[in-house]
């Protein structure tokens, strides 16, 4: 019998990600789940040294790199997967409704590069679809709200939730923004704690719950049900939806959501270069009213 998943989980202080090496312990085949590629906003530096810390651990443990999942396209880090790819063949995975997501921010950006048909990325999950990792099993949920595309991966009794949720002490993902939806986030959250209490969680972030000095990761779906502030047993959805529209209405954006989105739609691969060598991203501008034909 196979015992299960061999974890080891990376965390990136900068994005407070948690990127995730997985392997089967009979094959030594791994999987790559959420990797993070270092980007400086303010330089518009792009840097693999998170990525690499990966590659290297799986080099050290024997490990062979065959796929990259990414439980959806991050508005809060920019994603390896394209670098891990070129350096190991690894095949990149995500839900197939990350085609939805496409559509949605393709005339955002004017990325006209930009296939909306998820052929960025090699193999597009549908909800109960499974494939395997050597000899293990994975399992794929689709779970909206947060964005319409999130994935959960089950493997054994370890699942990768994404953003869908967080520790017990610090709650759930904002479901605001576009084509997000609480409602939809109370009913993927009910379906992931449909599982087992025993059943592990790890998740994609961590902030520090207020009164925690340490960063966790990894709980279970006993103890989400139990504690969890936002959807322990006994919050009803009409309560969830409340809370959460409330505490969205005053967050505001991921520091890097503006060049996240538009290299993680495209399964971490940057525009094409221009004439200078140059790869740009572009940044939307909104002109106040009172701006209005002062501007040209």
């Amino acid at each position: 019998m196979n015992p299960g998943p061999m974890i080891e989980a990376f965390f990136d202080e900068p994005t407070n990600t948690i990127s995730y090496l997985v392997a089967d312990p009979a094959t030594r085949a791994a999987a790559v789940i959420d990797p993070v590629l270092d980007f400086d906003a303010a330089s518009g530096e792009a840097d693999a040294r998170s990525a690499i810390r990966i590659l290297d651990a799986a080099r050290t443990k024997g490990w062979r790199i065959v796929m990259v999942l990414e439980t959806h396209a991050h508005a809060d880090h920019l994603s390896a997967a394209r670098f891990i790819k070129a350096r190991t063949g690894a095949w990149i995975g995500i839900g197939e409704h990350i085609r939805t997501v496409q559509r949605i921010f393709r005339p955002v950006f004017a990325m006209d590069d930009l296939a909306t048909d998820g052929s960025d990325f090699d193999r597009l999950f549908a909800d109960g679809e499974q494939f395997t990792l050597g000899e293990l099993a994975i399992e794929v949920m689709h779970v909206p709200g947060h964005t319409p595309a999130d994935v959960a991966y089950r493997i054994s009794d370890a699942v990768f939730v994404g953003d869908t949720l967080f520790m017990p002490d610090y709650g759930t993902a904002r479901a605001d923004f576009p084509g997000g939806d609480a409602r939809a986030l109370y009913h993927s959250i009910r379906r992931v704690l449909s599982w087992p209490d025993e059943t592990r969680l790890f998740m994609c972030h961590d902030y520090k719950a207020p009164g925690r000095n340490d960063y966790r990761w990894e709980t279970t779906v006993g103890e989400e049900r139990r504690s969890s502030v936002h959807v322990h047993d006994g919050v009803s959805e009409a309560e969830f939806v409340a809370m959460r529209e409330a505490r969205d209405a005053a967050l505001s954006a991921p520091k890097l959501l503006l060049p996240s989105i538009q290299v993680n739609v495209r399964a971490g691969r940057f525009p094409p270069a221009e004439a200078n060598g140059v790869r740009y991203l572009r940044l939307p501008v909104r002109l106040a009213s009172t701006m209005e034909g002062s501007m040209a």
